[in-house]
């Protein structure tokens, strides 16, 4: 992410307006594209389905997405964070030759790990008809395979026809969605949703190859890297559980809806959430442009002074550099997205009023706003701990985010409505203290952790 930050760094720097509007406008795309691009399509094919389906086909067809979605990110976790360190070893090395092959091994390994999960809940778990549970499986593998391709695509730097791949994905989806609706109901949603979401993982998997012009080789070179970097691998899979459990938790509420015999749902506490965490798009998109990259220089100067054996008074100059730098980013994160965070609690019901939400979802989606200032603040955080390889220390502050996320939310959940979103508020607010005590403290002993603690020589 920070190559494809330098790229949109200079897009704002060009002498005129558009070119500012343009890198964040890009960058705020490309670091949550394809959730933002998903969303919007989903919301527009219920609202064109609306005129030829009934509110229950729209109801499970929301729920498959949600479904889908959901699991897809927790189970494919794993093999996305092993996928994305292999991907970052070669092309520090500059050999990418195995990048086809890689991408074959990684989709196959990902769809045998899913089969097991999709395949028996939609056959035989869930009340729907035949082509319907075929037609819900087949989404679920879409979904899976461009959470997949994800991973390369941000190698590449060339986010125009990235993003030009999801828009007119998700354009075509909403069209064959009404195309389809209209004579198969809830099946034709999920088909013309499909066929947008095929588009954009068949067109992404072009760009790939295309991009990476070799025979396919070792595709499954990657596997030794889960016994390496079992942490990531660990992670990936409870950081992504943890981010969901509240939903997964509240969907038990008494307030919670059952769709499809077994499929069951808490539609204000799932829109609330989502409103809340759209709050951190901004941010997340200045993060991608400045915050992140100016901390890459720093990071490279540091360690290639270090692997050029420089004097010690230049690497403790670089030190303080590098902690001044991430003081500063940490300050500016705090002030936009705390300025984005206290704009949208005071405008909610404005808010409400134009997107005609329910005002019974207004106290969750302001907890919720501050759940998501302080995820996006410990996210930022433990991105830092990545760049420093501080797997194992990762690793427990995304336990103390699922542990503390569910904890909190079933605590909540007994309290009654009153507390709705408070168990992900605390959460996150654990989960930032820790993160950033723990940062700062390595950070500011970095020169030791560099030569002492991660020195095998030593």
């Amino acid at each position: 992410m920070a190559g494809i930050g330098f790229v949109l760094r200079n897009l704002t720097r060009r002498d005129d307006l558009m070119g500012l509007v343009s890198g964040y406008g890009y960058s705020a795309l490309v670091a949550t594209g394809p959730w933002i691009f998903t969303s919007l399509a989903l919301g527009g094919s219920l609202y064109a389905g609306s005129a030829f389906t009934t509110w229950e086909e729209q109801a499970a067809f929301r729920l498959i997405i949600i479904y889908n979605f959901a699991f897809s990110l927790v189970f494919s976790g794993p093999v996305i964070m092993v996928v994305t360190r292999y991907l970052a070893d070669m092309v520090y090395k500059r050999d990418v030759k195995e990048v086809p092959g890689m991408v074959m091994g990684a989709l196959t390994l990902l769809m045998l790990i899913q089969v097991p999960v999709a395949v028996p809940f939609y056959m035989f778990f869930v009340d729907l008809e035949p082509i319907t549970r075929v037609l819900a499986v087949i989404n679920f593998f879409l979904i899976n395979g461009i959470w997949l391709t994800g991973v390369f695509l941000s190698a590449l730097k060339d986010f125009n026809p990235i993003i030009r791949t999801f828009g007119i994905g998700m354009v075509l989806g909403m069209i064959l969605n009404v195309f389809f609706s209209e004579q198969y109901g809830m099946s034709g949603m999920l088909t013309g949703f499909n066929l947008g979401l095929g588009y954009i993982f068949f067109s992404l998997m072009a760009r790939i190859l295309s991009e990476y012009p070799y025979r396919p080789v070792r595709p499954f070179a990657f596997l030794r890297y889960f016994r390496i970097y079992w942490e990531l691998a660990l992670g990936g899979f409870i950081y992504n559980l943890g981010a969901w459990i509240d939903k997964i938790i509240m969907w038990t509420a008494p307030e919670s809806e059952t769709v499809l015999s077994h499929m069951v749902s808490y539609p204000d506490y799932d829109s609330a959430m989502f409103l809340a965490f759209l709050t951190i798009i901004p941010a997340m998109s200045s993060f991608v442009i400045s915050m992140e990259t100016s901390f890459f220089e720093n990071y490279l100067t540091f360690y290639r002074d270090i692997q050029r054996h420089a004097p010690w008074e230049r690497i403790d100059k670089n030190h303080k550099v590098m902690m001044a730098g991430v003081m500063e980013s940490g300050r500016n994160f705090l002030i936009l997205q705390g300025s984005i965070s206290l704009t949208a609690i005071m405008l909610a019901p404005n808010i409400f009023d134009w997107l005609g939400v329910n005002y019974l979802q207004m106290s969750m989606f302001r907890i919720g706003v501050l759940g998501s200032f302080y995820h996006a603040m410990a996210l930022f955080f433990m991105i830092l701990l990545a760049y420093f390889d501080f797997r194992r220390v990762t690793l427990g502050i995304q336990t103390l985010f699922f542990v503390t996320n569910a904890g909190f939310t079933y605590i909540t959940l007994q309290l009654g409505f009153p507390y709705y979103g408070y168990g992900y508020f605390l959460s996150t607010l654990v989960t930032f203290s820790a993160t950033y005590w723990v940062s700062f403290k390595l950070v500011k002993d970095l020169p030791y952790q560099t030569f002492v603690k991660q020195n095998a020589s030593v």
